[in-house]
């Protein structure tokens, strides 16, 4: 079996209290059963570029950490990948920032990151790169003469053309992501995005099967939607379910129902919308006063950045408005939290909630939303008002779908979430378990992970195939000559 080498921004060391976000948890899991090397930025900040990695080993997994320099942290990690990348991936314009030396340090950092890695890399190594930061890798380990068979995943939403043409050199972009022999999506409408950028904007073309051209480069695009651990996270909520933290929660809710929403500090959750949706639901619906806790935890991300910043300052004033216009001397509807908890503390809180909300703006696939489900009893599951903008959206059709937006429409829904039987809810659930143990992370792996030891080649010949097979079925039923090639 060909060793895996992992790529992303950000590595979850071994051995330290850094938080593990959805993306290391996941990344984690997959080289959990078959070892490799995971190589990525340590977190930390050195006073000049290193061109060597650190090296740890823990089991199976080696962890090869490169720091990043003070500038490279400003330039390519706040500036081009969050400032400018992170905004426009996410349908947002209006908050995209665009320096011209950003843009030159992420092409570096990117560019140092793959003379280091290919110190490391064997020439059967199957190499699978993680995320927004690191779109140019690929090209530039192909440009050091590296012919492995080499990934992308996008954990994030992709923008349709009309939206990406803002980024100024786009089209360079576009063709680094070319270099890769296979790039994962979440969903098929962010696949079919990609392709109209390849097509529209780079010049390439589109055969079968998201099969595509670029430059004399042959590729392929598909939708791999990521998965989690459904049996280990369910297992860790069950225990979790009599821990100190769960049932001091149990307490401080006085017999109450509790609505959970659990986001990182960042404006593409639709954090702001979602305290509007309690206020309308207070409002309209006074008969759930005192009948409720919302307890939404958001640890801070990016504080040196200014729009985060300023997102807290709205979110911390929307929290005191709503408490005070709704708040008893024993009673107020939300608890606003802005630290992080232990993924079992999570677990835990997880499956107390009646509710999991969950509303992004826009997200590539929402990992709280499977967990929330991971956790819930079987024998009496809460309900989850998920955001049809997240790509768990379209695995979750038994979920309240709302359009965040529509503070109207998500507060209904919290409505009719609070008030559901335990039998629509349990058939609900059913459904979506069904979806999680069919699709975990393990089967998220392998899935790409085969996907990308077949050559694009035979993905555009296997539609051929099919489509021959198509035919000769049709005209067989139609009584009509099997020989395509006939003349009529």
């Amino acid at each position: 079996m060909a060793r895996l080498v992992i790529v992303s921004n950000r590595l979850s060391l071994p051995g330290t209290t850094q938080a593990a976000g959805g993306l290391a948890v996941a990344l984690r899991e997959s080289l959990r059963p078959r070892g490799g090397l995971w190589f990525g930025w340590s977190g930390e900040i050195a006073e000049t570029p290193a061109e060597e990695a650190r090296l740890a080993t823990r089991g199976r997994i080696t962890y090869a950490a490169v720091d990043l320099s003070r500038a490279e942290h400003e330039l390519y990690y706040l500036g081009y990948a969050n400032a400018t990348l992170w905004p426009l991936l996410h349908f947002r314009l209006g908050l995209m920032e665009y320096r011209r030396d950003a843009a030159h340090a992420y092409l570096e950092v990117n560019a140092r990151f793959a003379r280091i890695l290919a110190k490391h890399i064997e020439p059967d190594d199957l190499i699978w790169v993680h995320d927004y930061h690191l779109f140019p890798l690929g090209q530039e380990l192909r440009k050091l003469g590296l012919a492995n068979r080499i990934g992308f995943f996008l954990h994030t939403p992709y923008p349709p053309s009309e939206v990406l043409i803002a980024l100024p050199r786009n089209r360079a972009l576009i063709e680094a992501v070319g270099a890769y022999d296979l790039v994962g999506f979440q969903t098929e409408d962010y696949v079919r995005a990609f392709l109209g950028c390849v097509t529209k904007i780079a010049g390439g073309a589109e055969l079968e099967r998201g099969v595509f051209t670029l430059n004399g480069r042959r590729s392929r695009a598909a939708a791999f939607p990521i998965g989690i651990d459904t049996e280990g996270f369910a297992e860790l909520a069950r225990r979790a379910a009599t821990s100190p933290e769960t049932r001091r929660l149990e307490d401080s809710l006085g017999g109450r129902k509790l609505i959970l929403g659990v986001d990182r500090l960042d404006y593409s959750k639709g954090i702001p919308s979602r305290f509007e949706a309690i206020d309308a639901l207070l409002s309209d619906w006074p008969d759930h006063r005192r009948q409720f806790t919302y307890l939404q935890i958001t640890p801070h991300s990016r504080s040196e950045v200014a729009q985060y910043r300023l997102l807290r300052r709205e979110i911390e004033a929307a929290a005191g408005r709503i408490n005070g216009k709704f708040a008893e001397f024993d009673w107020s509807p939300i608890r606003y939290v802005n630290r992080g908890f232990s993924r079992a503390s999570l677990a835990g809180f997880l499956r107390r909630a009646r509710i999991g909300l969950v509303t992004p703006l826009r997200d590539g696939m929402n990992l709280v939303a499977k967990e929330y489900v991971a956790a819930q009893d079987p024998a009496d599951p809460g309900v989850l008002v998920l955001s049809r903008f997240a790509g768990a959206a379209r695995e979750f059709d038994a979920a309240l779908l709302v359009n965040p937006i529509d503070v109207d429409e998500v507060a209904t829904a919290l409505r009719k979430g609070l008030a559901m039987p335990r039998e629509e809810r349990a058939e609900r659930w059913s459904s979506m378990i069904a979806v999680l143990k069919a699709n975990t992370a393990a089967t998220w792996q392998e899935d790409f992970l085969a996907a990308l030891a077949k050559p694009p080649l035979d993905f555009a010949r296997g539609a051929i195939a099919e489509e021959a097979e198509h035919w000769v079925s049709r005209v067989t039923e139609l009584g009509k000559p099997v020989d395509l090639l006939q003349k009529s």
